[in-house]
Order: C-alpha cells, then sequence, then structure tokens
C-alpha cells in the first residue's frame, strides 16, 4: 500500500520516499522525468524534514541549470563577471574547509578535536549536501538544527554542533579571503529554559564513602579512576591524561602538579593547578602510579596520541549507575567536593584554585598563588570530615 502524504513524500510499506518530478525545461539533464528514492527512515518527522533538504537541494541546482542554460532574459543585465559568480562559488566546499582547519588548528590537539570537527561536518554534508561554504543558507541550518532535536541531542549539544560548524567556516573564510559568512550565527536553539542540561546533582557524602570502599575492594584501574576523582573533583580527562612526572607522592603533602600535555589539552588556563592528594584520592594516586608500566599514569585510556575520555566515562558511569542516586555521574563527584570545602567554610578563592573554577577579580592574576601546604590542608579538612 502506498500512502502519499505531503509534497514530495510517500510512504510505502512504511519506508517513505521522496519523490519530485522534473521541470520540463530541464528534462534534457536528467535521464528520468521523476527523482525517486527511499528515505530509508519510518519516522514522519525524520521524512519531512529530509524532504524539505532534499527540494531545497533541487531548486538550488535547477537555478543554476537554468542560469547556465543561458535561455533567461535576466542573465543579460548582469557582467559577465557577476554571472559567473552566480553560476558557481569559488569558495572551499565544506570538506575542504574541514581539511584547511584541521590542518592549523588541530596540530598537536588530541584525537577528540579531530572526530569533533569531522562529525560536525558529516552532519552537515549528509543532510544539505556538500557545499562551497558561503553558499549554505540559513534555511540549511535551520534543517540542520531541526533535524539535531529530532535524533533526540540536547540543547547543549546542538549548541556545541553549530560553534563546531561556525569555528571552521570562520577560520576558513579568513584564511581564504572571504568576506563574512553568518549562516550558522545567530540561529535559535531555544529558550535558555527550554531543554536544559540535565543537572548534575552532588554526591551524598555517605554514598561517596561507600563507593570509595568498594573501589578498595575491586582494586583495579577502573576503581582507581573513581577513588581519585571522588577526594579531587578533578576532571575525567584531567585524570587520564595524567603522566608519572605529574605526581609528588614524597614528602609531607603530596599532589599533583595539574599541566596540559600534548595527549591531553586543559579546559582554561586556569585549570592548571595543584591537586593534593588527599584520603582514597592518594590511595588510588599510588596504586595507579606502582602499577603502570609506561610514563602514563592511565595507559589504558590515555596514550601518545589520543585520550578516551568518553570510553573511560562510559564505563565509569555504568559501574557507578546502581551505586549513585539518580542523575549523579563520574562528574557529580566534581559537584560533591565544591560542597564539601564549602562545608568546611574554604575560602572560596581557595575553593577556586583547588578546583580549576575560574577566578574572579583582578587581584587573582597576580602572584604565584597559595602554597601547596595551605591548599593541602584545606583539602584535607574538606576530605575528612
Amino acid at each position: 500500500m502506498v500512502d502519499h502524504l505531503s509534497p514530495y513524500l510517500f510512504r510505502k510499506r512504511g519506508i517513505y520516499y521522496f519523490s519530485r518530478r522534473v521541470p520540463k525545461d530541464l528534462l534534457d539533464h536528467y535521464e528520468r522525468s521523476k527523482i525517486v528514492f527511499s528515505l530509508r527512515t519510518k519516522s514522519c518527522r525524520a521524512a519531512k524534514i529530509k524532504a524539505a533538504s532534499l527540494a531545497s537541494q533541487l531548486e538550488e541546482d535547477w537555478l543554476t541549470l537554468r542560469w547556465r542554460s543561458k535561455d533567461t532574459p535576466l542573465l543579460r543585465f548582469l557582467k559577465g563577471q557577476a554571472a559567473e559568480a552566480r553560476i558557481s562559488s569559488s569558495a572551499p566546499l565544506m570538506t575542504e574547509a574541514g581539511t584547511i582547519y584541521l590542518r592549523v588548528k588541530g596540530a598537536s590537539r588530541p584525537i577528540t578535536f579531530s572526530a569533533a570537527v569531522e562529525r560536525a561536518i558529516k552532519n552537515l554534508t549528509e543532510l544539505v549536501g556538500d557545499k562551497p561554504i558561503d553558499t549554505y543558507t540559513r534555511h540549511d541550518a535551520n534543517l540542520l538544527r531541526d533535524s539535531f532535536f529530532e535524533r533526540g541531542l540536547s540543547r547543549g549539544s546542538v549548541s556545541r554542533m553549530f560553534s563546531t560548524i561556525r569555528a571552521i567556516i570562520n577560520f576558513t573564510t579568513r584564511e581564504v579571503g572571504l568576506s563574512e559568512i553568518n549562516s550558522f550565527s545567530g540561529v535559535y536553539l531555544g529558550d535558555d529554559r527550554e531543554g536544559s542540561e540535565t543537572k548534575r546533582n552532588p554526591i551524598p557524602l555517605e554514598t561517596i564513602r561507600s563507593v570509595q570502599v568498594d573501589c578498595r575492594v575491586m582494586n583495579d584501574e577502573v576503581r582507581w579512576l573513581v577513588a581519585l576523582i571522588s577526594d579531587t573533583g578533578m576532571r575525567l580527562s584531567e585524570v587520564i591524561g595524567l603522566l608519572k612526572d605529574d605526581l609528588s607522592l614524597e614528602g609531607e603533602y603530596p599532589h599533583i602538579l595539574l599541566k596540559a600535555h600534548s595527549s591531553r589539552r586543559l579546559k582554561t588556563k586556569g585549570s592548571e593547578r595543584i591537586v593534593p592528594l588527599v584520603g582514597a584520592a592518594f590511595w588510588a594516586a599510588q596504586k595507579a602510579f606502582n602499577s603502570t608500566q609506561t610514563n602514563f599514569l592511565f595507559p589504558r585510556y590515555c596514550n601518545e596520541t589520543e585520550c578516551k575520555s568518553n570510553s573511560a566515562s562510559a564505563v565509569l558511569n555504568k559501574w557507578l549507575r546502581p551505586k549513585v542516586p539518580s542523575g549523579c555521574v563520574i562528574h557529580s563527584f566534581r559537584h560533591s567536593i565544591r560542597d564539601r570545602l564549602r562545608a568546611v567554610q574554604c575560602p572560596p578563592d581557595i575553593a577556586d584554585r583547588l578546583g580549576g573554577w575560574s577566578l574572579a577579580g583582578m587581584s587573582e592574576h597576580y602572584g604565584s598563588g597559595y602554597p601547596v601546604d595551605v591548599l593541602y590542608n584545606w583539602m584535607e579538612k574538606a576530605v575528612e570530615k
């Protein structure tokens, strides 16, 4: 049974198809008088988005073909150079822009950086085509946005994808000397109150203690990661990228000197910091340090070429899920450490230093910061409370 649902769209045996008749004046350019093919989806909404995108692409193609035919009386009003520019663009294709961007900006960046760029380009080109970057329209951008939300991506994820696309286009525009391109700027992604990111609740102290006991019992690389994060509040990517050289385990104040590496960059300049090692974090750091056969503290998840943050996150969260309240994940330990520092009345500027949070006030940018003993004492108070 065939259901005709909307222009250019019909359903056959549950699968949606795109259908568009070729205009008579352009039949010479096509092998058939009708363009029909499967959209390979059973979702009506997804099919409508794809059909609208394909119809838009066809309209642009047909307009170009008509200009090239030189049959239109309007062409005589354009100078030769303008007519040629109307027919084609000299700007790089989106895939070419990605290559330019990665060649310059991707140098010494982790593999996750290039993966994010390639993913954004693939999402765009599969939906609306691989076009010269100055020919994408706001309609293309809106179709991309709608397709992301149709797939269930969060507002934050969609925003990051658009940021990547804008970065690629803006950089390439400057590199090759094009005029500013704004097709993907200011795209409406919904109200700030709509589709907001899932609130990450802190993990209760009694749960943290219970998880730490389980970590000591299982005593392996995954559990060392959890324990190290639980009493430092470090970001997962910061921990898995640690080198043995970053650790100072001897002396009165064992700590991590957290800094960027070629295999793992840090989120912000303020992320470079001293991280005291107390409680379960000190135990985990010792175990990992004495077990690794390389300079990487967690070689299962980080090496010279990549840091597998996503893989580590999936493994850790799977293990944590039945042990922590609903909505809590590995990153929730970072929220917890802030609350634990508040509970011992740690001064906010010291708490910011300990967690690598943004520093408030111009005065925070003067001097070399707090000595390790001051940072250690406050972290010890928070962890042992």
